[in-house]
């Protein structure tokens, strides 16, 4: 067995964290950085704080969001992709669903330092829509987008599908739009796509933590959450060791296939646009569908360069990759169910299971996909 070799910098934090986190974020984001600490042959610190380690070596970060400021992560000692799991941006809404469309039109407002061109690179890979940063640019936005059939409007900053409304009509899309928070609009955006059918949504990604390297791509399931609305489920993912051209090597579908090579444009044309940009974890949600005409569509939804949904499974590959270096390819899952009826999963894949003060009774596992382990 290959035991890793202690860092010379020692330690791991789950920091930062934003405020008012609810108790199944903080447990993931410390199961996460367990697994990292133990990765890398590093302590794991709990409640890290900066101003409680002054004079420390910066740890290795596992931050719960991607850090939007070049001056904050400067501040932590963040450098580097090698320096945390997850991505630093250089504004804000960099790191949201917002860069994934263009405004509406020349007329229409953006922030600092949105770079215009990118919807231009980003037009065959993703799906048919805009990003809108006021109210008005959002209407002229969804009507031009409902002469061709229903949208789907999506805040920049929400995830496992929460806060997202389908709107077929002028009436539907004013009435959504009158629940929008105009600041957060202005200062994040937000996204009005065109609304497909039949939808598969692959997950497509890249990690590295220290030398251990590894890519892959699978499918994510919904569940019903506390209240009955669907949300984010779990992913099932096949992995391979190293980057991309690894993971193009294994028999992989034709959708898989096509998730793969969006997922890569995707990134490189946001990595051309925000060259200060930096990430050691890529994530890429890509829908293949048909759109209200019945043809077939597929496009990257939206990226994450954060500790996600899929991390545990992400993790859980790397350890077995590190255990067993001539193992080239691995399938893990990650789970998350609600309400009380869910077995508590096995030690081995717990990560957390309780009342949730912000989403109620919630059960969250994962691990290697092994036979009937994990099904979604």
């Amino acid at each position: 067995m290959n035991r890793p070799q202690p860092d010379s910098a020692g330690t791991v934090a789950a920091y930062p964290r934003r405020t008012g986190a609810s108790e199944h974020e903080i447990a993931s984001q410390e199961a996460l950085a367990l697994r990292i600490a133990a990765l890398l042959g590093r302590r794991f610190v709990p409640d890290f704080r900066p101003t409680r380690n002054r004079g420390e070596p910066p740890p290795y970060y596992v931050p719960d969001r991607s850090i939007t400021s070049l001056a904050r992560a400067n501040k932590l000692g963040i450098k580097r992709a090698a320096d945390l799991f997850g991505g630093v941006t250089p504004h804000a809404f960099v790191a949201t669903k917002s860069i994934t469309h263009g405004v509406v039109d020349a007329q229409a407002k953006s922030p600092q330092g949105w770079v215009r061109p990118l919807a231009g690179e980003l037009d065959e890979v993703v799906l048919r829509g805009y990003t809108a940063f006021t109210l008005d640019d959002a209407q002229r936005a969804g009507e031009r987008l409902l002469q061709a059939g229903a949208l789907r409007l999506k805040p920049a900053d929400a995830n496992a599908g929460r806060g997202q409304v389908v709107v077929r009509n002028a009436q539907e899309l004013r009435a959504a739009l009158n629940g929008q928070d105009a600041a957060t609009m202005r200062r994040l955006g937000l996204v009005l796509e065109e609304d497909l059918a039949q939808i598969a949504t692959y997950s497509v990604g890249w990690i590295r933590v220290g030398k251990l390297e590894a890519s892959y791509v699978g499918t994510q399931s919904l569940t019903r959450d506390n209240n009955g609305e669907p949300v984010y489920g779990g992913s099932a993912l096949t992995f391979a060791r190293g980057g991309f051209d690894e993971l193009r090597a294994l028999n992989l579908s034709d959708e898989e296939r096509q998730a793969v090579d969006l997922s890569c444009r995707y990134d490189t044309a946001v990595s051309t646009a925000y060259p200060d940009f930096f990430a050691s974890r890529r994530n890429y949600d890509v829908a293949i569908g048909q759109n209200a005409r019945g043809e077939p569509r597929a496009g990257v939804l939206e990226q994450s360069w954060r500790a996600g949904g899929a991390s545990i499974a992400e993790l859980s590959a790397l350890q077995a990759f590190m255990l067993s270096p001539s193992l080239k390819s691995v399938s893990a899952f990650t789970r998350e169910r609600y309400g009380a009826d869910e077995p508590a999963p096995t030690s081995e894949q717990y990560v957390y299971r309780g009342e949730d003060s912000a989403v109620g009774m919630i059960t969250k596992s994962g691990g290697i996909l092994e036979d009937d382990n994990g099904r979604l």
